[in-house]
């Protein structure tokens, strides 16, 4: 027989068995595949390590159940076990609610309604058709229905019982909300991509809401469920809804560079409740052209002054809640805590307290804010700190990404392993 037959024969040999071997049906080699399909451990002291059928485009921790998204389907995960507890197809998924009132959400792209599932068993408690954007919150299911081009509805739900809480008619909304927790202009949270942008679990609903529309933006009142604004931003102006204030952020080109100001107002009157000349919110490049929420987390924003400083800003009434120097930056915040990079030093601000609570050395490193952890990433290293005093609740060395930061531990993603890392 000719070698290029030969080889022929051999590559066929080694394709039928490889595919017996991995559809279970015979595998010649018992201890070779096992070893194949062996993963390394994700960190040290995990309690479980779970290989994933592919790569999860957000995890999150609904109660004891662990909710892996991936591009067309969603699983869950026992949080204690790892053992598989239900799988569905969905384009996309998001956590709403709290421990055992959290629910799953999940919907198709491109297709109206979507499904509220229980977490532990995957059943459908509420089902929507006509719905095209649905926003989750800890406290509330907020979706948009449009029947028309002027004809666009905003309806909040209860999680778990499923109950409407308000309806309000928001007027045609000329550009197109789809999926889930699409986009509004509040603020920009700050982070690392070495923890998922999600990974402290739904926010609580604010008390303001803005919808985009083309350069106005509409401002829903969430306690009373009404339209209370249509704010209209200037040719050099940007409109963000943070701290229950409506912000316009003006931006003026003149003599070769930026005049910044701000202006919070409280609808439905529109008084004005503080502004700032010279205030920064990093909304802009390089030029004055506003292309970005403002910078910041939930109610706080950042910004920097015509010196050069940064500065953290209550959004509500704008007192200042930090100041640093030129050389300090912040890597993180929310509304309670904040970390602060100075030289090769990392600082945990408290809010309340009004200075430093915690400081950690670390050099080139990154964090995240979590109601549950401060999580600093360095190079192949995970920590997690207690917000109020900095006290080490887990460190490992690892190159996994940090997807949530649950009560009692993280989540830890390398590849397409994921594993269970609880606090000490």
């Amino acid at each position: 027989m000719a070698s290029g037959t030969w080889k022929g024969v051999t590559l066929v040999a080694a394709v039928t068995v490889t595919v017996l071997a991995t559809t279970g049906v015979w595998n010649p080699f018992p201890k070779l595949w096992e070893w194949v399909n062996t993963s390394e451990p994700v960190a040290p002291g995990t309690t479980w390590q779970q290989r994933l059928g592919g790569s999860p485009q957000s995890i999150s921790v609904a109660g004891d159940a662990v909710i892996v998204e991936y591009r067309t389907s969603v699983e869950a995960y026992h949080l204690g076990t790892a053992v598989r507890m239900w799988q569905s197809d969905a384009d996309w998924a998001a956590t709403a609610g709290q421990g055992a009132d959290a629910v799953v959400v999940t919907g198709r792209l491109l297709t109206k309604g979507y499904q509220v599932l229980d977490p532990r068993t995957g059943t459908v408690r509420r089902a929507d058709t006509e719905a095209s954007a649905v926003w989750t919150y800890r406290n509330g299911i907020v979706d948009l229905r449009c029947a028309g081009g002027d004809d666009c509805r905003l309806t909040a739900w209860d999680p778990r019982s499923g109950t409407q809480l308000w309806s309000v008619a928001t007027g045609g909304i000329g550009f197109v909300l789809h999926a889930a927790n699409p986009d509004l202009p509040d603020a920009r949270r700050l982070g690392t991509g070495d923890v998922d942008d999600d990974a402290a679990g739904p926010a609580l609903m604010p008390g303001l809401l803005g919808l985009p529309d083309g350069d106005r933006v509409r401002v829903i009142d969430t306690a009373s469920g009404r339209l209370v604004q249509t704010a209209q931003a200037g040719a050099d102006q940007r409109i963000a809804v943070v701290g229950g204030r409506v912000l316009t952020i003006t931006g003026t080109a003149k003599d070769g560079t930026c005049y910044y100001g701000v202006v919070a107002t409280a609808p439905p009157g529109n008084r004005v409740v503080w502004k700032r000349d010279g205030l920064n919110l990093r909304t802009a490049e390089s030029d004055c052209k506003q292309d970005r929420d403002p910078a910041g987390g939930y109610d706080v924003l950042l910004g920097v002054d015509p010196y050069g400083r940064q500065e953290l800003i209550n959004g509500a009434d704008g007192r200042i809640l930090w100041y640093g120097d030129k050389s300090a930056e912040v890597l993180a915040v929310d509304d309670r805590y904040a970390v602060i990079r100075d030289g090769d030093t990392l600082r945990g601000w408290s809010f309340s307290r009004g200075k430093a609570v915690w400081r950690q050395a670390q050099a080139k490193a990154e964090a995240a804010v979590t109601p549950r952890a401060v999580i600093v990433v360095s190079s192949g290293r995970v920590m997690a700190l207690n917000p109020a005093n900095g006290a080490v609740r887990a460190d490992v060395r690892t190159d996994a990404k940090v997807f949530a930061a649950a009560d009692q531990g993280l989540i830890l993603v390398s590849g397409r392993d994921m594993a269970y890392l609880p606090y000490r």
